[in-house]
């Protein structure tokens, strides 16, 4: 592909401040890894959090690269073009659509962005919308699911060039429309730039990923989930969420509103907690946009908004009532307050709830079912915030009837200590814990102690295969524990 196509956009957006060199030169890759240059690329030189592609203009000349993209000076080598933009994360964007000859218009593109929510919510519309006859792509926390092919996820949202990389293979496969996860870094860094959305969700907000390497502020946080607005054609959104106007203050496209307010578009009404030895579930009723009755398998008010959210997305693709029913009463999504039956007299779950904040929600979810005993098993990852280990052992210690301390991905850090600073947070509650390090041990102890009428979680790990040690993973698979506790103990 001649390089003036791969810029074309960013010209007609005045995006490039020059270009010395040839523009009709052929490229043939598009790269941004300094590892992966070939002859006749391309290589984007982004500004990144650990390292400056800028930094490596020399080395990737010396391995045949014919054009540079910089958003800051470089030395100049003869026989390359360099293409200097405002900047290259922007252009990366707009180049990837370029070279994968812009894939999203030939698809349906729903993007997700919220705190909390957004994982449940794309696997509850790939359910329906495929119910109904679609053949759905989907990008998100845990994988990306390209017809028949499942990758794991690095990040909720990958990079410009993957997902456009990514889109292409879903139009190859045959997909017609995408449902992706979109995260906060996503839009700050361009990500998602060089395509329309045909709908922008809006799931809620809280303070989250504020710090270094994230955002800088709460208002930071709030302006890039925003951006989603203005990209999109049709917003649906969570009129509920206290930061509904602050996230849409910008917003550019045609707007619809979802939640147990008067003033949503569509309403939740009549809910109900459905709770029998080994299930929990809700039931309620849908007015405004559509009137029908829901039951899911999955607990709690926000599984009620996960569902309303799918609900409004796709009452866009013209899916009966029929259809959203008999696919929101499957919809399962793994690690997401996964059941799993191990007994007829008690509860047990697997949820990825890693943080004060998601473990907080979850636990007061739980308790609105007034099990006979509510019993947390977590622990929490190594190399991170001491802070986290205080707030989730004070939240489970007040909420939880017995916590079960246990390891997560302790990583470089000893277990022991991990536990230590778990243990000082529960230290300001009254509450019960016991301490087991090894993780399989923890859930034979919750299983083997399991009360009648008990709900058990076991938080952290949810979608998680793996347990990281020293710089390794190793397998460990919650399910498969499972399985071996219960042949094991007959």
């Amino acid at each position: 592909m001649r390089l003036s196509q791969l810029i074309e956009k960013l010209e007609e957006e005045k995006e490039i401040e020059y270009v010395k060199g040839n523009k009709d030169i052929e490229v043939t890759e598009v790269v941004n890894d300094s590892r992966k240059v070939t002859p006749d690329s391309l290589f984007l030189c982004i500004s990144g959090a650990v390292s400056d592609g800028h930094s490596y203009a020399k080395d990737v000349v010396s391995k045949g690269a014919k054009v540079l993209v910089v958003e800051k000076e470089v030395e100049e080598f003869e026989g390359v073009t360099i293409v200097k933009v405002k900047n290259s994360r922007y252009a990366m964007a707009l180049i990837a659509a370029a070279y994968y000859n812009h894939p999203a218009e030939e698809l349906k593109v729903i993007g997700i962005t919220g705190t909390k929510g957004k994982t449940t919510t794309t696997y509850m519309v790939k359910s329906i919308l495929e119910n109904a006859g679609h053949k759905v792509g989907l990008i998100g926390t845990i994988e990306i699911i390209i017809g028949e092919e499942h990758i794991p996820a690095k990040n909720t949202t990958p990079e410009s060039m993957d997902i456009q990389k990514y889109f292409r293979k879903m139009v190859e496969a045959g997909c017609d429309i995408v449902v992706m996860e979109v995260s906060s870094q996503g839009l700050m860094l361009h990500r998602t730039a060089g395509f329309v959305f045909e709908i922008g969700i809006f799931t809620n907000l809280e303070p989250d990923h504020i710090g270094p390497n994230e955002h800088a502020s709460f208002e930071e946080y709030m302006e890039c989930k925003g951006m989603l607005f203005s990209q999109c054609k049709v917003g649906i959104a969570n009129v509920d969420s206290e930061h509904f106007e602050g996230v849409m203050k910008h917003a550019t496209c045609k707007l619809e509103t979802f939640g147990f307010s008067k003033q949503a578009n569509l309403r939740a009404e009549k809910v109900e907690l459905l709770k029998t030895p080994g299930y929990l579930g809700v039931k309620y009723h849908t007015s405004g946009m559509v009137e029908m009755d829901v039951e899911i398998d999955i607990p709690g008010k926000f599984s009620v908004y996960n569902s309303l959210t799918a609900i409004a997305i796709c009452l866009h693709f013209g899916v009966s009532k029929e259809d959203i029913q008999k696919a929101l009463k499957q919809a399962k999504v793994k690690g997401r307050i996964e059941m799993v039956k191990v007994s007829d007299k008690f509860t047990l779950m697997i949820d990825y709830a890693h943080n004060a904040m998601s473990l907080e929600s979850l636990l007061t979810t739980l308790k609105e079912y007034k099990p006979k005993r509510l019993v947390c098993l977590f622990g929490c990852g190594g190399n991170r915030s001491k802070l986290r280990r205080y707030e989730m052992g004070e939240i489970s210690g007040k909420l939880a009837d017995l916590t079960i301390i246990t390891s997560d991905n302790p990583r470089d850090e000893e277990p022991q200590a991990i536990i230590e600073d778990i243990k000082t947070g529960m230290a300001k509650t009254s509450g019960k814990y016991v301490e087991i390090v090894d993780r399989k041990e923890a859930i034979r102890y919750a299983i083997q102690h399991g009360e009648e009428g008990d709900v058990i979680v076991l938080a952290g790990k949810g979608h998680e295969d793996y347990q990281e040690i020293k710089g390794k993973k190793y397998p460990m698979d919650e399910r498969v524990f499972i399985q071996e506790i219960l042949e094991e103990i007959g």
